[in-house]
């Protein structure tokens, strides 16, 4: 199938991946964007999985503001050099993930932030809500296991979908700018306020 300039423009446009990038994809998928979309956040993900080790001391702390001023987010996003952390790819990262936390009110940066407390809390509320249905011991484990996946999925800022394209999650965004950068990439905390109420902290400062 003969790639066009429209094709590449399209998934250029919903992928954020470089065009070559893109033609290659779509190359390699026959045409087809939506194989080729998954085929470059497969390729995103395995360059991430190789700069994961990579330390990261720079970066870039990013704010957003909603709704005139009632909820502010600040977010502080690491990188392996000042360089990287100045271009326009990066810094795009850093206010999408901004506005995605006031959006999406994620708790957590990974599920490695979760404590076993606090899961230990859920697994037990999951547990007798099954039990209520009447489900045997073993299948209400099982249902006990799914809702934890859940609750990772909704509250894990890297495993949310991304606000402005559903299909995509947190990481998948960071996965992409990683291969296109080229240097590993880390959200290390954020803070969401909400206009009289209590600041909620979703992660500590701890080394990343």
């Amino acid at each position: 199938m003969e790639i066009n300039a429209s094709m590449v423009k399209e998934l250029r446009e919903r992928s954020g991946a470089p065009m070559m990038d893109c033609k290659a994809a779509l190359v390699e998928a026959r045409g087809d964007l939506d194989q080729a979309h998954k085929i470059l956040r497969q390729k995103g993900q395995a360059t991430a999985a190789q700069r994961s080790a990579r330390t990261t001391s720079e970066g870039a702390v990013g704010s957003y503001i909603h709704g005139g001023g009632r909820i502010g987010v600040l977010v502080e996003v690491n990188c392996e050099t000042d360089f990287v952390a100045r271009t326009p790819d990066f810094q795009g990262l850093v206010k999408e993930l901004a506005m995605h936390i006031a959006a999406s009110e994620p708790r957590f940066v990974d599920r490695q932030e979760v404590t076993e407390e606090i899961l230990k809390e859920e697994r037990e509320i999951y547990r007798q809500q099954a039990r209520a249905t009447g489900k045997p011991e073993a299948v209400a484990e099982k249902i006990v296991a799914g809702k934890i996946e859940k609750f990772y999925q909704e509250f894990c800022l890297m495993e949310q979908p991304f606000v402005r394209d559903p299909g995509l999650t947190v990481q998948d965004l960071v996965n992409s700018v990683i291969a296109r950068c080229g240097e590993n990439i880390r959200v290390r905390r954020f803070v969401r306020f909400v206009l009289g109420q209590g600041d909620r902290r979703a992660a500590g400062d701890r080394p990343r």
